[in-house]
């Protein structure tokens, strides 16, 4: 009963200044883009605040010196909505790549298309894929990072998804770096749940991954093998293989 209740009010406070703000990010278009994620980051930050004293919910990031001064491609596993608040407070000013259909969630869509995030429509296949080198690009030279989830969609922790190489082919092609960046908010806050657990939040972020003379793939592959062992390190009862590991 009391998660269910900390659940709701955390819920309500958020809505109460999701409306407010969403309204100022959305009108912001006329001013520079790093004032417009400056609105943002306030919203970020309520909701990160709410989630520690509300929820009980509180994170801590390991390998902050990994993240350089460039913008870059940050790959990072993806198994909750907490992550896609938390990571633009980490590596500000940063967008999304996300489906297209979310521009039309009142306020938060609307403000999606104001900061300027990458949306795709997936069914287009290799033509997406070519949009989102190309939003990429003009985006990293603006100096906003790109956040993008390999594994196209949640995954419940213990579970690995299929990398897909788009961010990879992104970075390379912009001669970029990649930052691996793994996490287990999926414990706490899962997919589509709406009570939420308290707990300790741990974002790993890994050393860059340099694109120069290296193909799309072998990047990809990196960026993988990197978060997925540190998926083991920072949750090995999630994963019955790191378990026994760790006893042998």
């Amino acid at each position: 009963m009391i998660a269910f209740t900390r659940s709701l009010l955390f819920h309500l406070l958020v809505t109460v200044f999701t409306i407010p703000i969403g309204f100022l990010v959305t009108f912001s278009f006329f001013v520079p883009i790093r004032w417009r994620f400056s609105i943002a980051l306030v919203w970020i930050h309520i909701v990160m605040l709410s989630c520690k004293y509300i929820l009980g919910i509180r994170y801590q990031v390991v390998g902050r010196e990994n993240i350089p001064d460039e913008a870059s491609v940050v790959l990072s596993k993806h198994q909750s909505a907490w992550e896609t608040m938390s990571l633009l407070a980490i590596f500000p000013p940063a967008v999304f790549v996300m489906k297209n259909s979310l521009l039309w969630i009142p306020f938060i869509g609307w403000s999606f298309f104001t900061l300027q995030m990458i949306t795709i429509d997936r069914g287009l296949g290799k033509k997406a894929l070519l949009e989102v080198i190309r939003k990429g690009k003009e985006r990293l030279k603006l100096g906003l990072w790109i956040v993008i989830f390999p594994e196209g969609t949640r995954v419940a922790p213990g579970e690995t998804g299929h990398y897909l190489p788009g961010g990879a082919q992104l970075a390379v092609s912009a001669g970029v770096n990649v930052i691996p960046v793994a996490h287990n908010a999926g414990e706490f806050w899962a997919r589509n749940a709406f009570i939420k657990k308290p707990g300790l939040i741990t974002v790993s972020i890994g050393p860059a991954i340099t694109t120069a003379e290296k193909k799309a793939g072998e990047v990809n592959s990196l960026a993988e093998q990197w978060i997925e062992a540190e998926m083991r390190r920072i949750s090995p009862h999630c994963y019955p293989d790191a378990t026994r590991a760790s006893e042998s």
